[in-house]
């Protein structure tokens, strides 16, 4: 399993959940997919993310690191 952040959100106007990978915010569209249940959005996340590491590892191009929850 990754360990790449997932933001999964509501949203009214799309009757949706949309998701948000906070780590890929400067390369990719945000949100980048969705689901119309959490667990669709969270299994459509991580496709989405596996996708994008997959063609930036094959183009070389760098791949963002996965941040990491600091608790104090």
């Amino acid at each position: 399993m990754n360990r790449y952040s997932m933001i999964i959100q509501w949203s009214d106007e799309d009757q949706l959940f949309l998701v948000t990978i906070p780590e890929f915010a400067n390369r990719v569209v945000m949100p980048c997919t969705h689901g119309k249940t959490r667990a669709e959005a969270i299994s459509n996340g991580e496709e989405v993310i596996e996708m994008y590491l997959e063609a930036w590892q094959a183009e070389g191009e760098s791949i963002p690191e996965p941040s990491t929850l600091q608790i104090a």
